[in-house]
């Protein structure tokens, strides 16, 4: 059984060699499993920090580096806090560099206006 985050390494290996559609298709099949990895990681996250007060969390997310102040909600907060853990991920990092690849090559999951 292949991990999202293997498929997602697997499908960012392809996407050098492909263009056009079958670029796209590799970048849709993606995003939806980085999207999947983000909210699993993120579901994680809050059941790590699920004890802690706005304080705490706020101290957890600004030593983790991100900005933050205590007017922001309790899940605004959990959420700075796996976007943080997600980004250092090896899929996350292989989807970014494989979304920007695209989009040099004028790919991209945004429609043109």
């Amino acid at each position: 059984m292949t991990t999202n985050t293997q498929r997602i390494l697997d499908l960012a290996a392809a996407a050098p060699a492909s263009d056009g559609a079958d670029l796209l298709l590799l970048l849709r099949e993606a995003n939806e499993l980085y999207q999947e990895g983000f909210e699993g990681l993120r579901d994680m996250v809050a059941a790590r920090f699920s004890g802690l007060s706005i304080g705490e969390l706020v101290a957890a997310v600004n030593a983790a580096g991100m900005p933050c102040d205590a007017s922001q909600d309790r899940d605004e907060l959990l959420l700075l806090l796996a976007l943080t853990e997600w980004e250092m991920t090896p899929a996350a990092m292989a989807y970014s560099e494989m979304a920007v690849d695209a989009a040099r090559r004028g790919v991209s999951l945004l429609p043109e206006e």
